[in-house]
């Protein structure tokens, strides 16, 4: 494969949506076993000559004959299969992400290698695909955050005999969301706190606590309108805010430690969100100046990771 890896730069780039393989986007040379079968076979033509007996030559003719066969059944296996991308889902930096793709087979392809050219890592074997629709896990590993793509896809086969490799190069054009590292470290949390700076709108949050509320207060200046007892106010009892139990659970905002540098924060709360996304707990997010409300889910985990992914 290292001839490979000196080609692939000179050929021309692919980004089609979707790629089929046919004669001009499939490249095909010998193996090391395919000069050495070739070689063979000049040496047995040379024996045959120079000792003018027809064993050596017959030997000689059939080894070439199969070594012709060979090329058009290489090439045959990888010719009429489809490549697509199926849409991408989240990943780690730093971490194996998986890149979806979609292939459709109208034989059976025997033999098939999958492999990133820019992303590095191990080839994807695949044995057999017969005819049909099949989706596959890519398997690479994003180093960096944000809407990333792994580069340019190898397609290659030797099978059925070795002795030649035929392969394509495809640049899948879809890309994928990188969220930051996962680390395990320090965050703010924004629960039992009232800083200053963070807007009315995340301090209402952080006051609210629970839905149920179990005494009355006069009203004071500082106090949020929607606190206020609006029902009693219209039966002439005046102002009356709602105080709510101590044990109502409060809402979580986590945001980043601002004595970390920015990756390494953006990493621990990476690996924060997704904590509590496993425990099941409603939590928010900010991150300068921007505040994602508390909720729980899956969306909502994947609405911070967004946030966090396109921090400049």
């Amino acid at each position: 494969m290292d001839l490979l890896k000196r080609l692939d730069p000179r050929l021309p780039p692919r980004r089609e949506p979707r790629l089929r393989l046919g004669l001009r986007t499939l490249y095909i040379l010998p193996t090391g076993l395919g000069w050495l079968w070739l070689a063979g076979v000049g040496l047995l033509l040379v024996v045959g000559v120079q000792t003018q007996t027809n064993g050596p030559l017959l030997l000689a003719f059939l080894m070439l004959g199969l070594w012709l066969l060979a090329l058009h059944l290489t090439h045959f296996n990888l010719h009429g299969l489809e490549l697509a991308c199926a849409p991408p889902s989240w990943g780690f930096a730093e971490e194996t992400v998986s890149y979806p793709l979609r292939l459709r087979s109208s034989g059976l392809c025997e033999g098939v290698h999958l492999h990133w050219v820019d992303a590095g890592g191990e080839p994807l074997v695949v044995e057999s695909l017969r005819p049909g629709d099949h989706q596959i896990e890519l398997p690479w590993r994003p180093r960096d955050r944000g809407e990333v793509h792994p580069g340019r896809l190898r397609l290659s086969s030797t099978a059925p005999l070795g002795l030649f490799v035929c392969w394509s190069v495809w640049h899948p054009p879809a890309r994928q969301w990188i969220a930051p590292a996962r680390k395990a470290g320090p965050v703010r949390e924004l629960g039992d706190e009232r800083p200053s700076g963070l807007g009315r709108g995340l301090a209402e949050l952080l006051e609210a606590g629970g839905d149920d509320w179990h005494d009355l207060r006069p009203r004071r200046p500082q106090d949020s309108p929607s606190r206020l007892a609006w029902k009693l106010l219209a039966q002439g009892r005046g102002h009356q805010v709602k105080r709510f139990a101590t044990t109502a659970p409060r809402v979580l905002v986590i945001a980043a430690d601002p004595s970390l540098p920015r990756e390494l924060a953006l990493q621990h709360l990476s690996e924060r969100l997704c904590r509590l996304h496993r425990l099941g707990v409603p939590y928010g997010l900010l991150w300068q100046g921007a505040v994602v409300g508390p909720d729980e889910g899956l969306a909502h985990r994947d609405r911070c990771l967004l946030l966090l992914a396109e921090a400049p």
